[in-house]
């Protein structure tokens, strides 16, 4: 029989969720769900496209309880930029949870899975960074550097970042972005060494295959959201930061060891630690968290596929006459 699948697009869904408190709320309900044990979430299916400088991941989780669950589809084609178009991309696929059948397509172009990465990063800070952070510094110079930072200080209202990228010019822009966007100081580290020793909270963003933040560097009162390595291959921590740390946390242990920092550690001989506790676990409470003020701590973000149904089952419920209606 016939259905209605609604089709919405990046622009309309820009209107209907936004980085917030409630996203990083509902995203962070998703790492509970996890922590509960009855999440059906397969492996991520990923395809590195190395001729072509590009990468695909293929990322969905079925939620008990919730009313849909969404399949999402996220191409990242690095040269794009030269061709004047986005890195990212890709959409989701929202299903029924009682059906199967599908309910709603979202073009997003990406645009979810930046709201829920940065929100992940929200989580992360809420529950793991320092009370009081008053400096925060984020390396990479990309739309989720930007975004990372806005969700952080949901979080930690911190009075400056700084900013560390590759390109000058480039870390330039966001730090005028965010400083405009967020009405704290902005600074220009000309090194990483000296951002990190400066912050008690630091994002990595960045597609590194070679560490950007050493184990040296490390400091008391911080805290690492590295949430770049999401492939084999790459790498943003210096495989000793994870064993230095008084805690290591990753947001799926099975991803981690694949995808994530963990799987650096790992391989450089660097992790004897065992296995390490999950995000998930720190929000319930089964997990201690920080124990202390002065405490390193190290979230390492892979993405999963709970935090896309999440964020798709949340757009969902707020569409509203929002998007198209197609007949199937």
């Amino acid at each position: 029989m016939p259905h209605d699948i609604r089709i919405v697009t990046e622009a309309e869904l820009r209107e209907v969720v936004r980085l917030d408190l409630e996203t990083v709320d509902v995203v962070e309900a998703a790492f509970v769900a996890l922590a509960r044990g009855d999440v059906v979430m397969p492996p991520v299916m990923s395809m590195d496209l190395a001729a072509a400088h590009g990468e695909v991941d293929v990322k969905t989780a079925y939620i008990p309880g919730f009313d849909g669950f969404a399949i999402k589809v996220s191409p990242g084609f690095f040269d794009n930029p030269k061709l004047g178009l986005p890195s990212l991309n890709g959409l989701m696929i929202l299903f029924s949870a009682k059906t199967g059948l599908v309910e709603a397509v979202f073009l997003d172009n990406g645009y979810l899975t930046d709201i829920r990465t940065a929100a992940a990063g929200a989580v992360a800070a809420r529950h793991l960074a320092p009370a009081d952070v008053t400096t925060a510094g984020v390396i990479g110079t990309g739309v989720q550097a930007r975004l990372q930072i806005e969700a952080a200080h949901l979080v930690r209202p911190f009075e400056r970042v700084l900013v560390w990228g590759r390109s000058p010019e480039k870390a330039a822009a966001c730090a005028a972005d965010l400083k405009e966007r967020l009405e704290i100081e902005a600074e220009i580290c000309t090194d990483p060494e000296t951002l990190v020793r400066r912050s008690q909270l630091v994002v990595t963003t960045t597609p590194a295959t070679e560490p950007v933040l050493k184990a040296d560097w490390l400091h008391p009162e911080l805290h690492i959201t590295a949430m770049g390595s999401d492939q084999a291959g790459k790498q943003e921590l210096e495989a000793a930061c994870l064993a230095q740390a008084d805690l290591y946390v990753a947001d799926r242990v099975s991803q981690a060891e694949k995808l994530g920092e963990l799987r650096g550690a790992i391989e450089g001989g660097a992790w004897a630690g065992g296995t390490p506790p999950e995000l998930g676990a720190i929000v319930t409470g089964s997990a201690t968290g920080r124990r202390d003020p002065r405490d390193v701590t190290i979230a390492d973000l892979t993405g999963t596929g709970a935090q896309d149904t999440a964020i798709a089952t949340h757009v969902a419920a707020r569409l509203g006459d929002a998007g198209t209606l197609v007949r199937a």
